[in-house]
């Protein structure tokens, strides 16, 4: 009898469930096309990026002439992809590492996003088409030292001065902060918290690299600051409007993150279960022991529910229906299991597992800091569960 699993040696996509064949041919050519050009442009890169602590950023162009940025936006030139489409596309730049899937989301879901949301027209002409194609880089300002899951109490104050805004304040763990060319802001006004697209040129703003991080090290982390820094009075998003559109924002990066970990996860499997058909001790493979292919079984049934939970969210967020509580459950479900996963393969790597050849530790610490932000684990199953109690369980 064959098995249903496809092995990894044989085809690129082990997939026990036959989920492939819910993907429509569209899909699954994005899917193929972005694994080949990660496989050739940014697979052989990544260890040496990964220990030097640097993003490659000689992949930004590639990565917009692929149309992998913002590529489930419309408009200005952009892909306009289905979600399920952009949720492959998080999925095959993850499987890498968690850093390169984190400039592609923070660029597209964090940056475009609220542009193409909440921005002008004049706004959206002069940033869409460049960060889209990768000419211009982005970042998201919205986490302070001091506010972490209170995003709510941001210090950051934007004070209008009549012919223009000044900007006070800083915000910590920004992704892509020194490598941008325009940061979205968020700060508190006399009218709420507002948005603002700030060139990171303008006088007054400071970016500082956040060096000897043990996770997503092949990604740019930054304190950024703002110094009586002056901006005209149409840098705001003129649609913004409190908490909850960066909020909004977030439940986009989120998603992407539901869709990009199972990359990850897949990644580590794939590694692991070649490593016990060749690693023999006590005269036979590894994979042949009971306790092996009880890990193995555990963690193929886990990513595959991940996958359908993925799915099914995209489905949802294709016909307009998902609420922001589904993504908080897909992207502390996923992000779980692929953190287990991760530690899972690299126990069965044995000693090898920490060398940098092989992909288990690289993604384990990286997934250490998805396990965190945008939502701690903890926070989003507060919001599923407010969901189910009907009330919410943290803040006043």
């Amino acid at each position: 009898m064959t098995s249903p699993y496809t092995s990894p040696h044989t085809s690129p996509f082990p997939d026990f469930l036959q989920i492939q064949e819910l993907l429509t041919e569209e899909q699954r050519l994005v899917q193929s096309t972005v694994r080949d050009f990660v496989a050739k442009e940014v697979e052989p890169k990544i260890r040496t990026a990964y220990l030097e602590e640097r993003f490659p950023t000689e992949i930004i162009p590639k990565l917009g002439a692929l149309g992998l940025l913002g590529s489930n936006l419309k408009g200005y030139g952009l892909p306009g992809m289905d979600h399920i489409s952009y949720g492959l596309v998080m999925q095959e730049l993850e499987r890498c590492d968690s850093g390169i899937r984190s400039f592609a989301s923070v660029q597209g879901a964090l940056v475009m996003f609220p542009i193409h949301a909440f921005g002008s027209e004049a706004q959206k002409q002069e940033w869409l088409p460049k960060l889209g194609s990768g000419q211009a880089v982005g970042c998201f300002g919205l986490t302070e030292a001091n506010g972490g899951s209170d995003p709510g109490a941001m210090q950051t104050r934007a004070e209008d001065k009549g012919d223009h805004w000044e900007l006070n304040g800083s915000k910590m763990w920004i992704t892509n902060g020194n490598l941008a060319d325009v940061a979205v802001v968020w700060a508190a006004t006399t009218d709420g918290i507002r948005g603002f697209v700030v060139p990171t040129k303008t006088p007054g703003f400071t970016a500082r690299k956040m060096e000897g991080k043990l996770s997503l090290r092949a990604s740019v982390t930054s304190e950024l600051y703002f110094d009586h820094l002056k901006l005209p009075k149409d840098a705001v998003l003129p649609l913004s409007h409190g908490l909850k559109s960066p909020l909004s924002c977030l439940t986009q990066a989120r998603y992407g993150i539901a869709w990009g970990v199972l990359g990850a996860a897949e990644a580590c499997f794939d590694e692991a279960v070649a490593y016990a058909s060749d690693r023999v001790t006590f005269k036979r493979p590894i994979g042949h022991t009971q306790l092996v292919q009880r890990k193995l079984a555990i963690m193929l049934s886990r990513l595959t529910q991940g996958k359908l939970l993925a799915l099914r969210l995209g489905q949802l967020k294709n016909a307009g229906q998902l609420h922001f509580a589904h993504v908080s459950m897909g992207k502390q479900n996923n992000v779980e299991m692929a953190l287990e996963t991760a530690r899972t393969c690299r126990d069965i790597l044995g000693g090898n597992g920490i060398m940098i050849e092989y992909k288990a530790m690289r993604h384990m610490c990286n997934l250490e800091t998805v396990f965190t932000y945008e939502g701690t684990n903890d926070i989003h199953l507060l919001i599923v569960g407010a969901e189910i109690a009907g009330k919410q369980a943290f803040g006043a």
